[in-house]
């Protein structure tokens, strides 16, 4: 496993990124119906090529397994493909997140209660909360930072 930061966003590896974003979802995100899930999809896109540090995983065939997005030193965006979960992947992209670029706060769905304990196991602690996400949907945000 390999990580690396996206310094050019190819159309391949969008496409790569969108699958590993969308099994990851589909995983942990159980509180999300097919159709929010594809809803969400459109942006995406424009998430991925938005971000200011885009970091992945290469599997042993050069392929993404894992990513997370920082903005400043905040953690926007991680997931981790499904097979690829229990392996240690999370914890690298936080260590590394943490030593390179200073990340000190993320917001997590209250609904993934796995993906909070897994933030918490990593040092961050809920510090706010919200009964809405970021674009006024009924899901509860916990807001965490780091201890």
């Amino acid at each position: 496993m390999k990580i690396l930061e996206v310094a050019e966003m190819t159309q391949e590896l969008e496409e790569q990124l969108i699958v590993v974003w969308e099994t990851s979802v589909k995983a942990t995100h159980r509180f999300l119906s097919e159709q929010e899930v594809e809803e969400i999809k459109k942006y995406i896109p424009q998430a991925l090529n938005g971000i200011a540090h885009l970091i992945i995983v290469q599997d042993k065939d050069g392929r993404p397994a894992a990513f997370m997005g920082i903005e400043e030193q905040k953690l926007e965006m991680l997931f981790i493909a499904p097979e690829e979960r229990g392996k240690g992947l999370g914890r690298k992209l936080i260590q590394y997140g943490i030593e390179n670029y200073s990340v000190n706060k993320l917001a997590v769905n209250e609904q993934n209660p796995l993906a909070k304990g897994f933030y918490e196991h990593m040092g961050f602690h809920v510090y706010k909360r919200t009964d809405h996400d970021e674009q006024g949907n009924p899901y509860p945000l916990l807001y965490m930072k780091l201890k």
